[in-house]
């Protein structure tokens, strides 16, 4: 995935991430009673532990158990209606639905799927950008790596105060015992 994420960027290379085949797709199946089965954990889950595979970047595919039918899309629209009807959640504006409704049969319905998909995986991608600068700054920044900083800058001039010292006191000729001290000319 490093070549991947290096060409197409860390957020574009999740979205696209079967390009490096190196993961396994997660298969739950949708059974009648509308439980939904993960056959790689060997068990039920909710509509939340989907919701956590999309948040952790896993691929997954919901399947009808009889007729084998992919009901994923279904699956994901039924999370976005949830977590829209919450409106301290909610991202799609009407507004923005009415328009996004307008474009269904309409000859630029291809395109703007197109542009869509491409946005946020742009938007994906800036966002790792500047939360990585974000970090980095406020790495550099925090209280305890600033003082860290003040006390090796204190301790660097310390260091090359005591070595420009040692010369100077080790070049001061010591009187002998017996030799009395030079006198001074008045």
């Amino acid at each position: 995935m490093a070549n991947a994420s290096y060409i197409l960027g860390a957020a574009t290379a999740r979205c696209y991430s079967h390009l490096c085949g190196s993961f396994t797709v997660i298969t739950i199946k949708k059974y009648p009673n509308r439980r939904l089965y993960d056959t790689s954990q060997s068990q039920y889950v909710n509509i939340d532990g989907i919701r956590e595979l999309v948040m952790q970047h896993k691929e997954f595919r919901v399947i009808d158990s009889k007729t084998e039918e992919d009901l994923t899309k279904s699956i994901l629209l039924q999370i976005i209606s949830e977590v829209e009807s919450n409106e301290n959640q909610a991202l799609l504006t009407q507004t923005l639905l009415k328009q996004l409704i307008r474009f269904y049969g309409n000859d630029m319905q291809g395109f703007m799927r197109q542009y869509l998909e491409q946005s946020v995986a742009t938007f994906l991608d800036q966002q790792d950008t500047v939360q990585g600068m974000m970090k980095g700054v406020m790495d550099a920044s925090s209280p305890m790596n600033v003082f860290g900083q003040f006390i090796e800058q204190n301790m660097s001039m310390w260091n090359a105060f005591t070595q420009s010292a040692k010369p100077a006191a080790s070049g001061a000729k010591k009187p002998e015992k017996n030799e009395k001290p030079p006198e001074e000319d008045s």
